[in-house]
């Protein structure tokens, strides 16, 4: 989730410091994600826990944050993402 605002503000790779930072939060989420899938097991399950969180996360954040439209679409994929993972949960 870092990792993608800091792609947001790292404008292209246009600026260093938030270049950097995309590879370090994304090489930290990647070891975290190794650390759960250790624990957890089942990678079909924690992968698309890990893909989806992040997905409707980096949705709010971009609206409130970033200012994005928010729109009635986009509130209830986010509530379809998030009833998802809870399936996914439950399984």
């Amino acid at each position: 989730m870092l990792g993608t605002i800091c792609m947001k503000k790292a404008d292209g790779f246009t600026k260093l410091l938030p270049s950097i930072m995309v590879f370090v939060f994304y090489a930290l989420a990647l070891a975290c994600l190794v650390m759960v899938l250790k624990k957890m097991g089942e990678v079909s399950i924690v992968y698309a826990i890990w893909a989806s969180a992040g997905t409707a996360l980096i949705a709010v954040i971009g609206m409130i944050w970033f200012k994005e439209p928010v729109t009635p679409l986009k509130i209830a994929s986010i509530f379809l993402i998030v009833l998802g993972i809870l399936g996914l949960e439950l399984s």
